[in-house]
C-alpha cells in the first residue's frame, strides 16, 4: 500500500492593499472589523478592481516555481454561503488561471540538515483569489471578523506527486523559501499567511489508478501538515482491511489541532457545486511575451541554489538552511561577507552571535541591528578600535538597546588601547606581577604565555590590544 498526496497550498501576497480595494491589507492583530470597506465586504453597486501589484507577485511566483503564464487569464466567481464570504461568493480563478505546468525540486534532509535524497514535485496550477474572513465560535454564537476578506491570495496547485508526509512537509517548506526569495508572500505561518489543503487517498503499490481521496482542510503549520497527513493515511488503511478497499468516494475532513486527529466535514464538492461563471465587472487580463520573459530574468536566485553557494564557502548545512529560512538574516550576513571576504566570520557574528543574542531577549532578526550598524561594528574591529571580544559585548548591547556601536564604545570606555607605550607599560607591570608565569614560559609551557596576556587584558579592562601585548611580550621574554 502506499499514499498519494497532493497540496493546495494558499499563500497571502505581501501587498500593501487588498485583491480588489484599497484597504490595509496588514489586518493581524487589529481590532475586528477595521480593514474593510463596501468593496471588500461585497456591497450591492461596488466594483473591485485588481491589484496590480498583486498581479505582479503571483507572475514572479508562477515563473520561480517553473510555471508558464497564459497570455490572457480572468477571473471567476466561486459561489458557497458561509458566513466568512460577505459577498456570498470568492472572485478567484477556474477555467483560465494565471500560470499552468510547474516543477518544485527539493530535498529530503536528516536531524542536522543534511540532504540525503532529492525529489520533485509537478505543479499543476497558479491562480490568483482574494480571502475569506475570520470566524470565531464562542459556545452557541459565531463571531465574524472581516479584516481578511480581500487578502490577495496565491493558490498552488500541485500533482499527486508526494508519497509521505515528510515528502509533503519538506516540499511545502521549501515552496515557502521560493515565495519568500522572489519577495512574493512573507509566508509568515504565525500570521497565518500560508495555509494548507491536503488531499490523500490510499492505493497498491504498482498500480497508477488514483483512488477516492480524504481533503483535510486549512491546515496552518508544518507541523500540523505532517501530523493530518500521517493520522489520515493510519485511518485511511485501516478502513481499506475493514471495507477491502478504498474510501467510496471523495470525502472533506477537518483537522483537530488539540486532539490530534481528523473528523468529517462533508462529501467533498465538485466544481458544479460552486456555480463557476466568469466575474462580469473585471476584464480579463492580458500579458505581454517580452515583459514576463524580463520579470523571469530579473528574479533572484532560487533557495536551493543559495544553499549550495552557501555551502561551497564552508558553512555547515545547518549553517545554509539557517540563511536559507530567514531573508533578514540572510540579507545581514550577506552584508558582512561582503565587508569581510570571510564566510565563516560572517557566519560567527550574525548566526552565532547576533542571532544567540537575538533569541535570548525574544526578538526577531527585524529588531536587532541592520546592516549599516552591523558593518560599522566590522570596521571599529577591524581597525583595532576593540578587540573582537569586545566586539561581542558591544553587539550584544547593540541588540539590546537599538544603539549604534560608536555609541555604546564611548558610553562604556572600550575604545583599545593600541598606543604601543601604553602597551609597553602594561606588559612590563604583567612581567613583574607574574614572576612564575614566566620562567614557567622559560621552561617550555607554552600556555603560560596566555595566563600572562589574560592579566594584561583584566589590568586594561579588555581594552588592550591582544596582538600587541603579546609582541611586546615575546620581545622582552626573549
Amino acid at each position: 500500500m502506499e499514499a498519494i498526496i497532493g497540496l493546495e497550498v494558499h499563500a497571502q501576497m505581501n501587498t500593501k492593499t487588498k485583491m480588489f480595494c484599497g484597504c490595509d491589507n496588514d489586518a493581524f492583530g487589529k481590532p475586528p472589523n477595521v480593514t474593510v470597506c463596501p468593496i471588500c465586504m461585497g456591497h450591492p453597486g461596488t466594483l473591485p478592481v485588481p491589484n496590480k501589484e498583486a498581479v505582479a507577485k503571483a507572475v514572479k511566483a508562477a515563473l520561480a516555481i517553473r510555471c508558464t503564464i497564459a497570455p490572457a487569464c480572468h477571473f471567476d466567481r466561486k459561489h458557497y454561503f458561509y458566513p466568512d464570504l460577505p459577498a456570498g461568493f470568492q472572485i478567484s480563478q477556474y477555467d483560465f488561471p494565471l500560470a499552468k505546468g510547474g516543477l518544485v525540486e527539493y530535498d529530503i534532509t536528516d536531524a542536522s540538515g543534511k540532504p540525503v535524497a532529492e525529489r520533485q514535485c509537478r505543479i499543476t496550477r497558479l491562480h490568483m483569489e482574494n480571502d475569506a474572513g475570520k470566524l470565531t465560535h464562542r459556545g452557541d454564537r459565531t463571531l465574524c471578523d472581516y479584516n481578511r476578506a480581500g487578502t490577495p491570495l496565491m493558490e498552488i496547485v500541485t500533482e499527486p506527486d508526494l508519497r509521505s508526509a515528510e515528502d509533503a512537509v519538506a516540499f511545502a517548506q521549501e515552496l515557502r523559501r521560493i515565495l519568500i526569495a522572489v519577495g512574493a508572500s512573507d509566508a509568515d505561518m504565525f500570521k497565518g499567511m500560508m495555509r494548507f489543503d491536503a488531499s490523500i487517498s490510499l492505493r497498491e503499490k504498482g498500480t497508477t489508478k488514483l483512488n477516492p481521496r480524504s481533503e483535510i482542510k486549512n491546515l496552518n503549520s508544518f507541523k500540523a501538515l505532517e501530523k493530518a497527513l500521517q493520522y489520515e493515511e493510519k485511518r485511511l488503511a485501516k478502513l481499506w482491511e475493514k471495507e477491502g478497499g478504498p474510501l467510496k468516494n471523495d470525502i472533506t475532513v477537518g483537522w483537530l489541532d488539540e486532539e490530534e486527529k481528523t473528523r468529517m466535514l462533508r462529501d467533498k464538492e465538485t466544481a458544479d457545486d460552486y456555480r463557476y461563471f466568469p466575474e462580469p465587472d473585471i476584464p480579463p487580463l492580458q500579458f505581454d511575451a517580452k515583459e514576463i520573459e524580463a520579470v523571469r530574468k530579473a528574479l533572484p536566485p532560487l533557495p536551493r541554489e543559495e544553499k549550495k553557494k552557501l555551502a561551497s564557502l564552508g558553512l555547515t548545512e545547518a549553517e545554509a538552511l539557517q540563511l536559507n529560512d530567514d531573508p533578514e538574516l540572510m540579507q545581514r550576513f550577506s552584508a558582512v561577507y561582503q565587508k569581510t571576504k570571510d564566510a565563516k566570520r560572517a557566519s560567527s557574528i550574525v548566526i552565532t552571535q547576533l542571532k544567540g543574542f537575538l533569541g535570548a531577549q525574544g526578538k526577531q532578526v527585524s529588531d536587532g541591528p541592520g546592516v549599516p550598524d552591523l558593518l560599522k561594528l566590522v570596521e571599529v574591529i577591524d581597525s583595532g578600535s576593540i578587540s573582537a571580544n569586545a566586539g561581542k559585548e558591544v553587539l550584544e548591547s547593540m541588540v539590546e538597546t537599538g544603539k549604534a556601536p560608536d555609541t555604546i564604545i564611548a558610553e562604556k570606555g572600550m575604545k583599545q588601547i593600541s598606543d604601543d607605550s601604553a602597551i609597553e607599560a602594561l606588559v612590563d607591570k604583567a612581567i613583574a606581577a607574574n614572576p612564575q608565569a614566566i620562567e614557567s614560559f622559560r621552561k617550555g609551557k607554552s600556555a603560560a604565555l596566555g595566563a600572562i596576556v589574560g592579566w594584561v587584558m583584566k589590568e586594561s579592562r579588555g581594552q588592550a590590544n591582544p596582538a600587541k601585548v603579546n609582541e611586546f611580550l615575546m620581545k622582552k621574554i626573549k
